[in-house]
């Protein structure tokens, strides 16, 4: 999964304001203590982060 990608599917499920708010902001044990936006940064897939968000925001299966 591209970045570009990533970040659709983000405003896609919570509008583009919330989406980044939650990427810039919400912090995810599940990615080391780090938000979306800090483990992009670090290396890790976009597509791991965005499970981990579906995860913690439980996302129905069919929009993950």
């Amino acid at each position: 999964m591209r970045i570009t990608v990533f970040r659709k599917l983000m405003a896609d499920e919570f509008g583009p304001v919330r989406g980044e708010m939650v990427a810039h902001d919400h912090v995810l044990s599940v990615l080391g203590g780090r938000t979306p936006d800090e483990a992009l940064e670090a290396g890790v897939s976009p597509k791991e982060i965005w499970l981990a968000v579906c995860d913690a925001f439980d996302v129905p299966e069919q929009r993950r």
